[in-house]
Parts: C-alpha cells; sequence; structure tokens
C-alpha cells in the first residue's frame, strides 16, 4: 500500500496526512473547504482547524472525491453523522476491492448503526478497517509518540494497514476486534462530556475517577452486546482513548461538559464552535440503543437527558447518586 486518499479535511484528516506522509506514502487531502484545499496546496498548512502546525510537503489536497478515492486504501475522518452521505458519494469512484479505513468516532444518530455498519451499506463491496485510539490532532500532527488500535476482521488486510501507517511516533496495533474499537470510540466522547460537567461542578477527582471506572463497564456492556469483546476495552481504542478523553483539556467533548457544569447553555457553546463534538449527538445514539439491546448505560443516558431531553443536571446527577447499591462486578455464569 503506497497511494492513500484521505476524506476529511479537518484537524484529524490533516493529521493523518501527516502520519501517511513521514511514512513515505503518497496521500491526496479531500476537504469540503475551497480554503483548506488552497492553504494546504500552497502554504502547506491547515489554519483553520490544525493551526501552527507545518505539514510535510507532497501532502496534495483536492475537492474532488474521484481524485482521493484512486488510491490503495482510503481513510474516513469525517464527522460521523455525515459518513453515510460522503461514503454514498465516494462508493461509485472507489477501484474494486480498495478498503475503508474508519477513522470516525460516533454512532449514526437515526439508524443507531455503528460507522463500519453505515459504511457497508453505502459502498458494500469495500474491504472496511477500523482505526482508533487515544489521539488528540495536533500532537499526532507533530510528531509527538502515539498509539492506536487498528481492527479488521481480515487479519491480512489489518496487518498490511499497519505496516502502511506505522512509524516511529505512530504505532498501530492490531486487533480483530472493529466492534469493540468502534464502542470504545464512541462511548468515550459521552463519558467524557459526562467528565466534564464533573470537573465543572467542582465535584474532585474522586468522582472523576468513579464516573471514567463506572463509564468503562458501560462500555464493556454496550460492546458485548453488539458483538464485540470486553477485552478490546481494556486496551488503546477502550480505556487508552476513555483515559485522554476524560483528562485532557484539548478534548472538545470534555471542555463542552465543563462549560455545561459552570451553567452555559449547550447552545450557546455550540454556537461559538466551529469543530464537532461528536458525543453530543452520540449520547442520544447511544442510550437510544443501550434501551434497545436491554443494557443498562445509566452515565450515558443522564448525559443524553441533560443534552437532548431538557433535563437539569443537578436532578440527574442525584438520580445517579441514589441508585442502588449493587456488586462492581457482575456475577460469574460458570
Amino acid at each position: 500500500m503506497q497511494t492513500f486518499g484521505i476524506i476529511g479535511g479537518g484537524a484529524w484528516g490533516t493529521a493523518l496526512a501527516q502520519v501517511l506522509r513521514r511514512a513515505g506514502r503518497d496521500v491526496v487531502l479531500w476537504a469540503r473547504e475551497a480554503e483548506v484545499v488552497a492553504a494546504v496546496s500552497v502554504a502547506a498548512e491547515n489554519p483553520i482547524f490544525l493551526p501552527g502546525i507545518t505539514l510535510e510537503r507532497g501532502i496534495r489536497a483536492t475537492g474532488e472525491l474521484a481524485v482521493a478515492a484512486q488510491a490503495d486504501a482510503v481513510l474516513l475522518a469525517t464527522p460521523a453523522q455525515h459518513l453515510r452521505a460522503i461514503v454514498t458519494r465516494l462508493a461509485p469512484h472507489l477501484p474494486k476491492n480498495v478498503p475503508l479505513v474508519l477513522c470516525t468516532k460516533g454512532i449514526e444518530e437515526k439508524t443507531g448503526a455503528l460507522m463500519s455498519e453505515v459504511a457497508a451499506e453505502a459502498a458494500p463491496d469495500a474491504p472496511i478497517a477500523v482505526l482508533s485510539g487515544p489521539t488528540f490532532a495536533h500532537e499526532v500532527a507533530a510528531g509527538l509518540p502515539t498509539a492506536v488500535t487498528l481492527a479488521a476482521a481480515d487479519a491480512a488486510l489489518g496487518a498490511k494497514l499497519v505496516a502502511a501507517l506505522g512509524g516511529r511516533g505512530f504505532r498501530p496495533y492490531l486487533s480483530g476486534d472493529p466492534v469493540g474499537a468502534q464502542v470504545g470510540g464512541a462511548v468515550k466522547n459521552v463519558l467524557a462530556i459526562a467528565c466534564g460537567i464533573v470537573m465543572g461542578k467542582k465535584f474532585g477527582d474522586n468522582a472523576r475517577a468513579a464516573l471514567i471506572t463506572r463509564g468503562l463497564a458501560e462500555m464493556m456492556r454496550l460492546a458485548v452486546a453488539k458483538g464485540g469483546k470486553a477485552e478490546t476495552l481494556m486496551g488503546l481504542s477502550g480505556l487508552g482513548d476513555l483515559t485522554l478523553t476524560c483528562n485532557g483539556l484539548q478534548s472538545r467533548n470534555l471542555t463542552l461538559g465543563v462549560a455545561l457544569g459552570e451553567g452555559q447553555t449547550l447552545a450557546s457553546i455550540l454556537a461559538v464552535r466551529r469543530s464537532v463534538a461528536e458525543g453530543v449527538t452520540s449520547s442520544s445514539a447511544c442510550g437510544a440503543l443501550a434501551h434497545k439491546l436491554g443494557i443498562e448505560m445509566p452515565i450515558v443516558q443522564a448525559v443524553d437527558a441533560i443534552l437532548h431531553k431538557g433535563a437539569a443536571i443537578d436532578r440527574e446527577i442525584e438520580g445517579l447518586l441514589a441508585r442502588p447499591f449493587k456488586a462492581e462486578l457482575a456475577p460469574s455464569r460458570a
């Protein structure tokens, strides 16, 4: 694999272009915004979404999906709720057997579908892999050490992608569980909003640690119910990503939660942001999916109620604190 198309000219797509170019690959970056295409092509920078980073020379930018599709593999780094529309437009231009690598973290709000399910419907002939893990785009683009999960049902495809993406500063670890990797990437954004609320309310580090741990239990529950493996969530795409997003103030979801906890409204927070906080839509999608699958995700459902159902933050917190005491681990079924 030598030639890569990247769909999405935001911070993460641009950072991935850096990774691939540093690994010696030929890279074409597709962006919706004409100003991003121009800045990458002329000045080797993306000041709108990734300010302060000088891009590797040789990254080509385009506004034509057909151009980016002519590659050995295509990485998708668009917002989750736009993935279906983008892949539907992209699919007619894809050469046969070109894999799609899903770098988007979320669950489709209208359908409750994982990103792999969305991509499989929109481009049924394309092999699929998932890239997820603890990654702040700015650090990745700057070349700081990063480790990620590369998950694929096809182990041979996964190994080829690891070899193509990997380098000294960007270390992919191979997994055979795309479902678990996707659930981790989606749910951690919702839990980061909850952690931000805890920080904004000044409830302390004990409360945040408890929320992260119980949130991890919810994440595992959903992964298993969707056919994934609980142990996947103990790796980079689960615990690793959760730890980063719930502690690092570079996280859009965490800072959104902090603002909510301090008393700002969701509408006022979103009005001054250009970048997407995926946890906002994923909260309702995860909550609905948990209900459909018959599993408990009280933290996720509390965030959904606060963001989308007009629930008061203090009331939802009291509801969580009033839940019955129970064993930390579910009884063994053996």
